[in-house]
């Protein structure tokens, strides 16, 4: 059967989002990876294009995607079983890495169990189709990451069953708390532990100290959801996310294995009994394929760095390199919003000057992310820098100096 008129009416609808502005760009392909080397971090390659790269635009914070002991037990592990599980995991497409790794992240984050899944995007809705029923309410940051969006919509939660609050406001998630019908039997909390665009973190603590006294009006209580997965190996004292950095942690973790262990993957955490009905219940689980055997044990390895001297000297060379990065944007005048995460944004607050800026970059050799009106609101156009591990005092200084010059 022609798709010829389907064709035409898709092309259209990806013109519309060309005028408005909200098309991707063409994806550019790495086609080279250049190490470390002396004062220099590493460097990449892009297709068609004479010249190296800083990568500021990568979630890889703590730069273990090229780890030798990550790369190791790939191999081995892949040597031993395979590239690929064979099935889903109750029709015996559980593997010792998967079960091995399900053990280790439940303890790094601190909970008695955890189940793995494709990604922290699967692991949200598989989340969302476990714990929603009809007289489950959701509230939510109004900031939250599409993932968490859309997982309420897969699991059909109706318009009057959902409370946005404003975003970091504690007023307003009481005001979202005190308008629950009281007929509901559980409420769900959720929030991102770091905001990917801002780098801003939710105060846990406070979130908590909110919630505390709603949790007896509902039978089945207010449950409490953090994604975080741009904090997990990068955030805390020794990497344990948002949680930690607040001294607080929430009742369900997701995160993910794909930003700073530098694998793929993600996970829920919390209890024993809500990891056996994600196992019953979550489709994002049951029906497809879990993770390979190489994808779990280099994030195994991942988890076992993180808990190591290298991965403490990985996380303060992070925090150095952050600091340095945000001193610098403050020398040169620059407007940031504050805090500790390695997700710097710089506050441009123009579409046009953002994207001369990233064209600048782009052209003297350093990947960023441009965000620009429509898809951020006129005068909040920004540009996002991500530090990882890897990236040198050379490097940043290399960087300042550009964003100095344009």
């Amino acid at each position: 059967m022609s798709l010829e008129q389907l064709d035409k009416a898709l092309e259209k609808e990806i013109t519309a989002l060309r005028s408005e502005g909200r098309a991707k760009a063409e994806e550019g392909v790495i086609t080279g990876y250049i190490p470390p080397s002396g004062k220099r971090g590493p460097r990449y390659r892009l297709e068609g294009i004479d010249r190296e790269f800083i990568r500021m635009n990568s979630n890889s914070y703590l730069s273990l995607s090229n780890h030798p002991r990550l790369i190791r037990a790939a191999d081995e592990a892949t040597k031993d079983f395979g590239v690929g599980p064979g099935a889903v995991r109750f029709i015996n497409g559980t593997f010792v890495h998967h079960r091995e790794l399900e053990t280790g992240v439940a303890s790094f984050v601190g909970k008695p169990s955890a189940k793995i899944f494709n990604s922290a995007y699967t692991s949200n809705c598989g989340l969302a189709l476990t714990i929603s029923t009809p007289k489950t309410h959701w509230i939510g940051d109004q900031l939250n990451h599409n993932s968490i969006i859309r997982a309420m919509r897969i699991a059909n939660v109706p318009r009057a069953n959902k409370g946005i609050y404003k975003h970091n406001d504690m007023a307003d998630l009481k005001r979202c708390l005190d308008e629950v019908d009281p007929s509901m039997e559980r409420v769900v909390v959720v929030f991102d532990g770091i905001f990917s665009m801002r780098g801003d973190n939710a105060p846990i603590d406070q979130i908590e100290a909110v919630v505390a006294p709603c949790r007896s009006k509902f039978r089945d209580g207010v449950i409490t959801v953090v994604d975080d997965s741009h904090g997990i190996g990068a955030f805390g004292k020794s990497g344990r996310g948002t949680a930690e950095f607040c001294g607080k942690t929430p009742d369900i973790i997701v995160g993910t294995f794909g930003k700073a262990f530098g694998v793929n993957g993600g996970f829920i955490a919390g209890s024993s009994m809500l990891a056996e009905a994600v196992r019953q219940k979550a489709d994002t689980y049951i029906y497809t394929n879990p993770l390979s055997v190489a994808d779990c044990a280099a994030a195994s390895s991942a988890l076992s760095i993180c808990d190591s001297p290298e991965g403490a000297q990985l996380l303060s060379n992070l925090e150095k390199r952050t600091q340095q990065f945000r001193k610098g944007l403050s020398a040169l005048g620059k407007e940031s919003i504050p805090g500790p995460h390695p997700v710097v944004p710089l506050m441009v607050r123009d579409t046009q000057k953002t994207r001369a800026m990233v064209n600048f970059l782009f052209d003297n050799g350093v990947l960023v992310v441009g965000l620009t009106f429509p898809v951020v609101p006129q005068g909040d156009e920004t540009i996002r820098f991500q530090i990882n591990a890897a990236h040198t005092e050379s490097d940043i200084d290399q960087v300042l100096g550009l964003i100095e010059k344009f």
